[in-house]
C-alpha cells in the first residue's frame, strides 16, 4: 500500500486535492492531510488528519502533494507540485512569462502541468536545473467538472427559472459585490431568475452580511468555506468580476457574464453599468456562437484534457518518477537560508491552524 500526504496551506487546497484522494482510495492506497496556516474545519469525518510534524514523519508518505508554492523540505517522500490554478496572465490567457507561476524555489521533485504551453516552459526549466521532472497531467481539481454527465446547456423545463451563479473576489479595486448587491436582490425577487451567491473568504464582513440577508426562495447564499465544485453544475450562467472561478466554470461549456472585469476577452460578456446586467444574462442564455467558441478556445489553451482523469495521470506520473526518472536527477540546491525560513514559517502557521475553526 502506498501512502500519500496532502499539504494544505490555503482553503482552496481542499477542492484541488480531494479528486486525488478519491483516486488514491480507488487504488486501495492511503491518504492523509497536514494543515498549516488555515482552518482544518473543512476536513470530513473520514479524512485522516496528521496534526503534528512527528505524525507526518512517522507516517512516511511516498509523496506529498502541494497546491501552493512551498512545502517543508524535510517531510518524507517526493514533493509534487500540482498548482493552485491554471497558468494564465492578468488578461486570462495562458502565459509563458508568468514569473511567479514558473519560479523554481527548489522544493519540488515533480511538477504536474496542465497545458502544452506551461508544460513546454517547465520542461525548459527542468533541462536548465536538472533537479526535478515534469509530467503533463492536467489539474485534479477539474476532474469532477469534466466528469459531469451534462456539460453545455443545462436541461431545464420552461417553467424552471434560469440559475445564475454569482461569485466575487474581495479586492476593493476589482470586486463587484458592493455595486451589485441591490441589483442581485432585485433580480432574485423578480420571479425571472434564481441565484446562487458566494463571496471570497476575505470579503468585507458588512458586504457579506448584505448578501446573506438576500437569501430566500430564489437566492441561495453559499458560505465561503463550502466546496463550490459540486454546486457549479446547478447554474446555467456565471456572473463574476475578476475571480479565477470563472475560468473553472467555463469547463462546463457554459457562458460567463462579468461586471467591469480586469481580464476582458471574447470569452466573456462584460458590462460596466448595472442596468446592462440583465440584458447580458439573457444574451448569455442564448449561447452566442462567437462567445462559446472563444470560451472553448480559452479552455483548450489553459488545460489540455477533457476526460476528467487528471488525478489518474498525476498518480501514474508519481509512480513513473519514483521508478524511472528520479535516478537521473541532480540533488536539489542546498538553500540553507530558505530552509531556515521554511522551518520558521511552519512553526508560525501551525499555531494559526485551529483544530476546528
Amino acid at each position: 500500500m502506498r501512502r500519500y500526504l496532502f499539504f494544505v496551506n490555503q482553503p482552496y487546497s481542499y477542492s484541488i486535492l480531494r479528486p486525488l484522494q478519491a483516486e488514491i482510495r480507488r487504488r486501495g492506497d492511503e491518504a492523509a492531510w497536514f494543515v498549516a496556516g488555515c482552518s482544518t474545519a473543512p476536513l470530513l469525518p473520514d479524512e485522516r488528519r496528521l496534526a503534528t510534524v512527528k505524525e507526518v514523519m512517522d507516517y512516511k508518505a511516498d509523496a506529498t502533494f502541494v497546491p501552493g508554492d512551498w512545502v517543508p523540505y524535510f517531510f518524507p517522500g517526493i514533493k509534487v507540485e500540482v498548482f493552485h490554478g491554471m497558468a494564465r496572465n492578468k488578461r486570462g490567457h495562458s502565459s509563458e512569462e508568468d514569473s511567479d507561476h514558473y519560479r523554481i524555489r527548489g522544493w519540488f521533485d515533480l511538477y504536474c502541468t496542465h497545458a502544452m504551453k506551461d508544460t513546454a516552459k517547465f520542461r525548459e526549466l527542468a533541462e536548465q536545473h536538472r533537479h526535478f521532472a515534469v509530467a503533463h497531467t492536467g489539474w485534479p481539481k477539474l476532474d469532477p467538472l469534466l466528469s459531469q454527465p451534462v456539460r453545455g446547456k443545462r436541461p431545464r423545463s420552461e417553467a424552471e427559472l434560469p440559475v445564475v451563479f454569482y461569485a466575487s473576489t474581495f479586492s476593493r479595486s476589482v470586486t463587484s459585490a458592493p455595486d451589485l448587491v441591490e441589483k442581485i436582490g432585485e433580480l432574485s425577487q423578480s420571479g425571472r431568475w434564481r441565484f446562487i451567491v458566494t463571496l471570497h473568504p476575505k470579503m468585507d464582513a458588512g458586504v457579506v452580511e448584505q448578501y446573506r440577508n438576500l437569501a430566500g426562495e430564489n437566492l441561495r447564499f453559499v458560505e465561503s468555506d463550502e466546496d463550490l465544485l459540486p454546486i457549479l453544475p446547478a447554474a446555467d450562467v456565471m456572473l463574476c468580476d475578476t475571480s479565477s472561478i470563472m475560468f473553472e466554470f467555463m469547463f462546463l461549456d457554459r457562458p460567463v457574464v462579468t461586471y467591469r472585469t480586469k481580464m476582458p476577452g471574447p470569452y466573456l460578456i462584460d458590462v460596466d453599468k448595472v442596468e446592462e446586467l440583465e440584458p447580458a444574462l439573457k444574451k448569455a442564455l442564448q449561447y452566442p456562437k462567437d462567445l462559446m467558441n472563444a470560451t472553448r478556445a480559452l479552455c483548450s489553451d489553459l488545460h489540455s484534457f477533457r476526460d476528467g482523469r487528471s488525478s489518474e495521470r498525476v498518480l501514474n506520473a508519481v509512480g513513473d518518477f519514483v521508478t524511472v526518472k528520479q535516478a537521473g536527477l541532480r540533488k536539489k540546491p542546498l538553500n540553507l537560508l530558505r530552509k531556515f525560513k521554511v522551518r520558521r514559517r511552519l512553526r508560525r502557521e501551525l499555531r494559526a491552524s485551529a483544530p476546528h475553526g
